[in-house]
């Protein structure tokens, strides 16, 4: 268990030092070293959607299948983030709007406000600035917020929606305040996983409870813990071997909430399968060979992680 507790104390190092040692890390090193059973896991449940103001809601939602916050109108928000599927896309990169191949895979967008930080960089502190970077960037909607106000301005059927939830037509701040709204109620709980968490004995099989045991033991929770199961902390990527393309060197350790349903992996989309990701994974971050018993032992762990949207798994086609 000390040699646990040494690797997890050299994997930080590897990351970013002032934003490694998480409380929840800090307490797996403290378990490691004592041998003592952990007080509580070190994943938590998904919670359901906060309690926010439903038109406000209805609005973003209206807003993220709008083509008009998209230069020529030619795309939407939903385009890339297909709420029907996984939240993402299928592809290893999405498109820019001249056709060409974005720099990096597309995260889903379910659970995403459960992040610390937002973005495969985690360059955004806040949904809000997330968003108006995204309709601003000229390879992602390339429409500055002030050109998307003035055509929402056009429909009076949009403008007396945004009275009703702002108390004024569309601004700038209401489009944003609208779009992040709607996105931090994209949640997914349920999952297998978590009402084993809740203390349903009967929701894993003995196969995904062994594969959640070495997903703690091998040390993948060093990274990926807490609610979103990653998405708290910078990690460098390649520390033992090369995972995918060399840039960027360093990343927001992604989410695995709902893993199992957004193939392709890794932020250049390269593991096509999520055996082939948690492979490589192992042996770039850990310095592992996983048999062939612990790999399917962890992915049938990763399966129990996806949870549901509007009543239905997410990945599940609608």
């Amino acid at each position: 268990m000390r040699y646990k507790a040494l690797l997890l104390r050299w994997i930080c190092a590897a990351a970013v030092p002032a934003l490694c040692y998480s409380p929840v890390t800090q307490a797996l090193l403290q378990v490691s070293e004592s041998s003592a059973a952990p007080a509580v896991e070190p994943i938590t449940r998904v919670p359901e959607p906060p309690a926010v103001n439903p038109l406000r809601v209805a609005l973003g939602e209206r807003l993220f299948e709008d083509p008009r916050l998209s230069r020529g109108n030619t795309r939407k928000c939903a385009s890339c983030h297909d709420l029907g599927t996984n939240g993402a896309s299928r592809n290893a990169q999405d498109t820019a709007p001249d056709g060409s191949l974005l720099s990096l895979n597309t995260l889903t967008i379910f659970n995403s406000a459960l992040s610390f930080r937002f973005g495969w960089k985690g360059e955004f502190r806040t949904l809000e600035a997330q968003a108006a970077a995204s309709l601003q960037n000229p390879r992602i909607m390339d429409s500055p917020i002030d050109e998307v106000v003035g055509k929402l301005s056009q429909d009076s059927d949009l403008v007396h929606q945004f009275e009703v939830a702002y108390g004024r037509g569309p601004d700038p701040a209401s489009v944003l305040d609208a779009i992040a709204t709607f996105e931090r109620s994209l949640v997914t709980p349920g999952s297998r996983f978590d009402r084993w968490l809740a203390g349903d004995a009967a929701a894993l099989s003995g196969e995904q409870i062994e594969g959640y045991r070495l997903f703690k033991s091998l040390g993948c929770v060093s990274c990926h813990q807490g609610v979103n199961v990653g998405g708290n902390l910078f990690q460098r990527h390649g520390i033992f071997h090369p995972l995918a393309r060399a840039e960027p060197e360093i990343l927001r350790v992604p989410s695995l909430r709902n893993v199992a349903a957004t193939a392709p992996y890794f932020h250049d989309g390269s593991a096509a399968t999520l055996d082939d990701a948690v492979r490589k994974m192992a042996n770039a971050q850990l310095d592992l060979t996983l048999t062939d018993r612990q790999a399917d032992e962890i992915v049938a762990f990763l399966r129990t992680l996806t949870g549901s949207y509007r009543g239905r798994p997410v990945g599940e086609p609608r």
